[in-house]
């Protein structure tokens, strides 16, 4: 059987405050923009269209940081660090709520799985970049 692997990208949006930008989604509550890789898209791509889609804030990507794998569900989770270069935060049928959060408060509202740790450890370059399997 020939593997099939699901590609996700997200970002880690900070502004000029040094605030990150979150979403609140219907299933997982409250975390970081990001989605799957559409056919034909780079990740990077991936992780500024999904930004835009579920927030509306256009971001520009500024680091690759690393990837979280999740072995079992064969999904390889990409991040990024990002900035805000236009748009203005609206709500989608995938974001009940978005804003931008100080980088405590942010980490506090993020409980889904290993999200929180996912910021974390995109905020600390001192591990760029990084490779988690889980």
């Amino acid at each position: 059987m020939v593997p099939k692997h699901i590609v996700s990208a997200a970002a880690i949006v900070l502004n000029e405050r040094n605030e990150i930008l979150l979403i609140k989604g219907p299933r997982r509550g409250w975390e970081m923009p990001g989605g799957q890789v559409e056919e034909g898209e780079s990740i990077r791509e991936a992780a500024i269209r999904e930004t835009k889609e579920e927030s509306g804030i256009e971001i520009e990507i500024t680091q690759f940081c690393g990837i979280f794998q999740n072995v079992q569900r064969s999904i390889c989770n990409t991040l990024f660090l990002g900035k805000p270069i236009g748009g203005a935060c609206t709500t989608s049928p995938e974001s009940l709520e978005v804003g931008f959060f100080p980088i405590e408060t942010a980490l506090e509202m993020v409980t889904w799985n290993n999200f929180r740790q996912r910021i974390e450890f995109c905020l600390d370059e001192k591990l760029h970049p990084f490779y988690v399997d889980f």
